[in-house]
């Protein structure tokens, strides 16, 4: 070794040292803060791959190999007398159960349980600890980890950013049940309790919520995600409230654990983060910060609220419900525990027969004569049609409900492809509906089977196209100079289809539902009968359409007016294409039937300033037609019950009216450099600054 520093020195003393910092500031003087300069030698890819030296966030091993203290397993920190067994005070269990559930919460936030639950020395042999409470928590948590880890992997909707299923060899299922180890934990919880009544203390009753959320949690977990027979849904909340009480007490007295004295090792005595990084992958290591306590218990208590709502999932048995279910869960970004609990839930109320399924699920979206004529449906040609069409559909609908699981940005990929399913079942509709069709004038049935299948294939289209494009304002993927062919795409096509899509089913479960009470008051009265007027069934959902495709023809005309008025920053011609960008949004749209794509060509013809009637158009008159359509789109909205969402809607729409306003009567016209979009009322529909 002291040769080796002794020719390094050397080596350092004689060799032709040139310091390049003066120039390197030189250099780079000209750029900003997150500028990259671009050299045939270094490219982007160069730049994404190379490992910022000395960073602790990208270089690991600046915190792991500092040489400041030694690493000691669990048998060297017994043997040196610094790991104690037992003997422990509650402030000292209370602090190493808080740090054990604040690595867990970093493991279900997709880091390595290498790095995160076994840096806890104690989990390495539970077996040799002496105190009885700390013994069941550690044997428990090794169950708890267990558990998840099956739940994760059936759930099949986490990806390797989400969860991170090794092992590292150690352990997990040791030779206790899940009966047994939910008792030890009940005989712990109770001598705790005997404590507290024989002599009330803070520190008792507080580890006491601790173990009895850990019995609860694992309950919870067992019963309503693993068995086949589940709970009732009461029997489920039961359970939630319990472990959500015992969690506000964590919450409470998450200040009475002890801490680290140590200002240059945040880790509790137990707590060694370098333990195993032998263990990881020759690779350079991930860089874990341990979530604090405070944050963990927040963790927990948000995902109990999450499991209230998924067990309600029990109570759904329509397909379009249970998809309007999954979809409006996964936009509150839940964590992978949750949206595998959804996943499993559903899977095991949902029946072997698929078909069935999707069968009452035409009929109560557009109700098709097809499906309620019984000489139809005695006719095996016919019936062999329907159930092949419906075999068809069967895969494609799974694949949509496993896709909500998954997280926003694999969302938004797993929607392009889906859209590839779709489009052939597009096709296959057109085919069913049209020998259908034949059929029923053959057959003289009262009202004939036109493009039902196709309608409702249709319609789960289009909801595809709209999320796929929504979800690039959620990922802030769009440049805001891209922002106006996006909503033209969504104002002019994909609102419109959708209100004609439901229009059309509406139409025809209302007319279904007046012949049906034409057949049934037929021969009872020779008077003619009167009608009540039907309440429409897709009402409210065709309003709120309409309300989103006016806000979306607001942003474009006021988008447009900016481009004229040259308030928008463009890219420079030289390094862009609009048409490039244009066919890179919508590539997943191309090859689909209905709607037909929109080409660049089309879309500059149709979005040219000749198409309105006034001439010239100029910025007054675009700013003056997106207030009219944020003014149509509030009154839309008013007309419905409004819920935490609307609310939202409404304020954005008389924000942006009130701005729209402003501009076209000149305000700041010559002062107004660029406007801003503000997207945190809604992550798709932004209030317009001009300020």
């Amino acid at each position: 070794m002291e040769n080796e520093c002794s020719h390094s020195c050397s080596w350092k003393l004689f060799g032709n040292w040139i310091d390049i910092t003066p120039k390197f500031q030189e250099a780079v003087k000209d750029l900003k803060l997150g500028q990259l300069l671009h050299d045939d030698l270094f490219g982007l890819f160069d730049a994404m791959t190379a490992i910022e030296m000395m960073d602790p966030k990208m270089d690991a091993g600046m915190l792991c190999n500092r040489g400041i203290r030694k690493i000691v397993s669990f048998d060297q920190a017994v043997q040196d007398n610094i790991l104690k067994l037992e003997g422990f005070s509650y402030k000292e269990i209370i602090g190493i159960i808080d740090s054990t559930f604040a690595c867990l919460v970093s493991w279900l936030e997709g880091h390595s349980l290498a790095q995160t639950v076994f840096i806890n020395l104690y989990l390495h042999k539970p077996y040799m600890i002496g105190d009885r409470t700390l013994k069941a928590f550690c044997l428990a948590m090794y169950k708890l980890l267990e558990v998840i880890k099956d739940l994760v992997h059936n759930g099949m909707v986490y990806e390797e950013e989400d969860f991170q299923p090794m092992q590292y060899g150690y352990h997990l299922n040791p030779d206790i049940s899940e009966q047994r180890m939910i008792g030890m934990l009940r005989e712990v919880e109770e001598d705790l309790h005997r404590k507290t009544r024989s002599q009330p203390n803070h520190e008792i009753h507080a580890v006491f919520g601790r173990i009895k959320f850990l019995r609860i949690f694992l309950q919870v977990l067992i019963s309503c995600f693993r068995k086949e027979d589940q709970p009732p849904i009461s029997e489920s909340h039961r359970l939630l409230n319990s472990c959500l009480d015992m969690l506000y007490i964590i919450q409470n007295t998450v200040g009475l654990g002890i801490k680290s004295e140590d200002p240059e090792n945040e880790y509790i005595l137990g707590f060694e983060p370098s333990i195993n990084h032998r263990l990881l992958p020759p690779t350079f290591p991930r860089y874990t910060k341990i979530k604090s306590r405070h944050e963990a218990i927040t963790y927990f208590i948000e995902m109990a609220e999450r499991f209230k709502i998924v067990s309600k999932i029990q109570l759904i048995t329509s397909l379009h419900q249970a998809l309007d279910f999954f979809i409006d869960f996964s936009k509150s970004s839940p964590c992978i525990l949750s949206r595998s609990a959804l996943q499993l839930m559903y899977s095991r109320s949902f029946p072997a027969n698929l078909k069935d399924i999707l069968r009452e699920s035409v009929k109560s979206f557009i109700c098709p004569p097809a499906l309620l004529s019984k000489t139809l449906l005695n006719n095996p040609e016919a019936k062999h049609y329907v159930d092949t069409f419906l075999s068809h559909c069967s895969r494609p609908f799974i694949n949509f409900l496993q896709l909500c699981g998954h997280n926003r940005a694999r969302q938004r990929d797993k929607l392009a492809h889906i859209l590839e399913e779709f489009t052939s079942l597009q096709d296959e509709a057109e085919r069913v509906d049209a020998y259908l069709h034949n059929l029923s004038v053959n057959s003289s049935l009262s009202r004939p089977h036109i493009a039902c299948f196709g309608t409702w294939i249709l319609y789960h289209t289009l909801r595809i196209m709209i999320m796929y494009l929504l979800a690039g304002f959620e990922l802030e993927l769009y440049s805001v100079h891209e922002f106006y062919y996006i909503y033209w795409y969504l104002y002019e096509f994909l609102y419109g289809w959708l209100i004609s899509a439901l229009s059309r089913a509406d139409s025809f479960l209302v007319e279904n539902e007046l012949l049906n009470e034409l057949h049934k008051n037929k021969g009872t009265s020779k008077k003619k009968p009167k009608y009540k007027k039907k309440a429409r069934p897709y009402n409210k959902d065709i309003i709120y359409l309409q309300a989103l495709q006016n806000m979306c023809g607001g942003y474009y005309k006021a988008l447009m007016g900016f481009r004229l008025e040259g308030k928008l920053t463009m890219p420079h011609p030289r390094f862009d294409s609009e048409q490039i960008r244009y066919e890179h949004r919508f590539a997943p749209f191309q090859n689909l039937l209905t709607p037909p794509p929109v080409v660049y060509s089309e879309f500059r013809e149709m979005t040219s300033f000749e198409r309105f009637q006034q001439q010239p158009v100029d910025s007054v008159f675009l700013y003056i037609a997106g207030c009219k359509h944020f003014h149509q789109a509030r009154q839309l909205l008013e007309s419905i019950i409004p819920d935490n969402e609307i609310t939202d809607l409404l304020t954005i729409c008389k924000t942006n009216f009130i701005v729209l306003k402003l501009l076209a009567g000149g305000h700041k016209k010559d002062s107004l450099k660029q406007p801003e979009f503000d997207f945190s009322r809604s992550k798709y529909f932004s209030i317009i600054k001009i300020s």
